[in-house]
């Protein structure tokens, strides 16, 4: 009986990630779970790592945030087992989907991350990813490491109106 539920607890996974164009963190995938009371917290890491152990999964570490993708393997499987995930499941998720894309997509799509460079001073690099291409990627120095945060935690909020600034400027002829 465990086995059937660990089987749905990842077609569920599959089935996530099958319906959007990019990828979605591990905090995105466990909230929905969690959320709809489907299992608990370790089930879902559990699921998650027999998913890349199984190749249906691939993963990207970025900053502090793991970011999955489904493969053609696992696009494969979730065709021949889709059917085990109840209408209301797939009907709960495809809600939810709609509901929340566009602030999905946006959670991924604004990367941030620091690190020390040198003795006292870190570099930040802040990036917007679409459809897996950088249309913008900066490479900061700042002197503090609450610098560093706090511009990582403003890019999340603030990259759409930054790029249209940079870009605006970039483009101005010159009068």
């Amino acid at each position: 009986m465990q086995s059937d539920a660990f089987t749905l607890y990842k077609l569920i996974i599959l089935f996530l990630l099958d319906k959007v164009d990019f990828p979605l963190t591990n905090a995105q995938l466990s909230n929905f779970i969690l959320e709809k009371d489907y299992t608990n917290y370790f089930n879902i890491q559990q699921s998650i790592a027999e998913l890349i152990e199984a190749e249906f999964l691939t993963v990207e570490t970025i900053g502090h945030s793991s970011h999955y993708r489904i493969t053609d393997s696992g696009r494969e499987t979730l065709s021949f087992f889709g059917y085990m995930i109840s209408n209301a499941i797939q009907s709960d998720i495809l809600d939810y989907l709609k509901k929340n894309k566009y602030s999905l997509r946006d959670e991924v799509s604004s990367l941030s991350e620091y690190y020390e460079a040198k003795k006292g001073e870190f570099m930040v690099r802040l990036r917007v990813v679409e459809k897996e291409e950088s249309i913008i990627d900066l490479n900061i120095a700042v002197p503090t490491k609450e610098d560093a945060i706090k511009i990582c935690d403003n890019w999340r909020t603030q990259s759409q109106q930054i790029y249209a600034y940079v870009l605006s400027n970039l483009l101005k002829e010159d009068l």
